[in-house]
């Protein structure tokens, strides 16, 4: 072969070599993970997923399962402890930690402003929750507003308690599998039935029951067909951990992490500027459904805050410990 037959087969095996490595050279790989939640498309979950994807943009593909097509709330809670879903947004499943029946403790806020300044952003409760979730392998990546929640009486039942604890004597009333709820709704004078989310809307069909307590309006509206009344006692400010299993957020590449960090914060801030407005229409909505709304007297409601103080804070502070109900104490201003 010729010296210059081989400069010339050189050059073209190194121009067909280099095009066909940079055919066959992949591309940065999308990371992609699965944000699962168990509440409906009406729910203030679904438009904060949707906020929280768009915020993310480019580089990432999110497996979003709504509704509770991967399981109820304390599912979900459980498959992220195991890395099973990498992201969720759900509520406090008590049985993985006492500590976390804290997250439930009675009249802990009054209004939307203390409750921003204890649960939103740089929240002063914050702290408190990064320190249980993490001995579950769980890391907080923003805490969601829902709304202050009442209790709501099946059609039928023709009566709605208000002067607690007299009146709500004799009254089966549902209420989540949480110590401290079935607390609370004891030393108010109402029999309480621990029962899963998914079976209450039956409950209340059949009269198993003869109300739901924790109810935000959302939930109100949802099963406006079997509820006559609703009291908005606002006896617990409803707000749900955005939380990631740690090991897998751990994992991922410093970038990532902030990418991914930087659009829920988008998302929890939208959450937290829209969720009154949104509490007011659904509130107004469930009235035009025909189910009476109701507020406590300021009478009412302070003998109902005082019955929560006097007997459900004593015991949860047995269940949580002194150390992590004191915390609650100092960040919400409690003496």
């Amino acid at each position: 072969m010729k010296i210059t037959q081989l400069k010339s087969f050189t050059a073209t095996t190194a121009l067909v070599a280099s095009v066909f490595l940079g055919a066959a050279a992949p591309t940065a790989a999308e990371e992609r993970f699965t944000l699962a939640h168990a509440l409906p498309t009406e729910h203030i979950f679904h438009p904060t997923s949707e906020k929280f994807m768009e915020a993310l943009g480019e580089g990432y593909e999110v497996e979003y399962h709504p509704g509770g097509d991967l399981g109820d709330w304390t599912s979900l809670f459980e498959q992220t402890i195991q890395g099973a879903i990498p992201m969720t947004m759900t509520f406090a499943a008590t049985e993985f930690d006492p500590r976390l029946n804290v997250f439930i403790a009675g009249y802990v806020v009054d209004s939307w402003e203390q409750a921003r300044e204890l649960y939103g952003p740089g929240g002063a409760i914050i702290p408190v929750y990064d320190e249980i979730l993490a001995d579950l392998d769980l890391k907080l990546v923003g805490v969601l507003p829902v709304d202050f929640v009442g209790y709501a009486m099946r059609k039928g039942v023709g009566k709605t308690p208000l002067n607690l604890p007299d009146e709500a004597s004799g009254i089966k009333i549902r209420v989540p599998s949480q110590e401290g709820a079935i607390k609370r709704f004891e030393a108010l004078g109402f029999s309480p039935v621990p029962m899963a989310f998914s079976e209450l809307y039956t409950a209340l069909q059949l009269g198993s029951v003869d109300a739901r307590a924790f109810g935000p309006p959302s939930e109100i509206w949802q099963m406006r067909d079997v509820l006559e009344s609703y009291v908005y006692s606002k006896d617990y400010f409803e707000h749900a951990f955005w939380m990631v299993n740690k090991d897998w957020w751990d994992g991922l590449a410093e970038e990532d992490r902030a990418n991914i960090q930087a659009a829920a914060d988008t998302s929890v801030n939208w959450a937290w500027d829209e969720a009154q407005s949104i509490s007011e229409k659904t509130r107004e909505d469930v009235r035009e459904a025909g189910i009476e709304v109701i507020e406590f007297s300021d009478e009412q409601l302070a003998a109902a805050k005082q019955i929560v103080y006097d007997k459900e804070w004593p015991y949860l502070e047995e269940v949580v410990g002194a150390e992590t109900l004191n915390a609650l104490k100092a960040a919400a201003g409690i003496n």
